[in-house]
């Protein structure tokens, strides 16, 4: 269990590192500090659904969303 979160860490920040090198390509020069800014948000938007989607379809459960309350 402990090695799936450190995977899932890692991905995350590898999704990170990838997404801001891109957005560093394509973004025009010269970046202003509100280009930085958009660029690690977007970085970071990326690295969170990554992360968000890779346990949610690990999760065991069928319904991932809702828990069935006892009577």
């Amino acid at each position: 269990m402990r090695q799936r979160f450190v995977l899932l860490g890692l991905a995350a920040v590898c999704v990170f590192v990838v997404v801001a090198g891109i957005m560093l390509k394509i973004m025009p020069e010269p970046l202003k500090d509100s280009d930085y800014m958009v660029i690690g948000s977007v970085a970071t938007l990326a690295a969170l659904l990554v992360a968000f989607l890779v346990l949610i379809s690990t999760n065991k459960s069928a319904n991932v969303f809702f828990k069935k309350r006892r009577k």
